[in-house]
């Protein structure tokens, strides 16, 4: 696990590409670096659920070298998952504030 939306799977970095959650790293308060936290631990639990596939977008890789991937366990989206508890929410261009 790398935060709320980013993960190591068999080496590789990549980027649950249809959501945005709050930094836990580069956060800028602490109510992000809370939601943050919380957002990680629910991702990995769902991670840990079933059985996780992972289906490509129209780009590979961001500016950043991680993969760029649509995230499902046991045929769910993990975006829809996290963003309907409100851990995070709908990419959008570019970094937006949590504070």
């Amino acid at each position: 696990m790398v935060d709320g939306d980013t993960i190591w799977l068999r080496g590789q970095k990549i980027r649950v590409a249809d959501i945005d959650a709050p930094e836990t790293h580069d956060y800028r308060c602490a109510s992000e670096k809370a939601l943050g936290d919380r957002a990680t631990r629910r991702l990995h639990d769902l991670l840990e659920s079933g059985p996780i596939t992972l289906l490509p977008i129209d780009r590979d890789e961001d500016i950043y070298g991680r993969k760029l991937r649509i995230v499902q366990v046991s045929g769910k989206s993990v975006g829809d998952a996290l963003v309907s508890e409100g851990l995070a929410r709908w990419y959008g261009a570019g970094r937006r504030p949590w504070c």
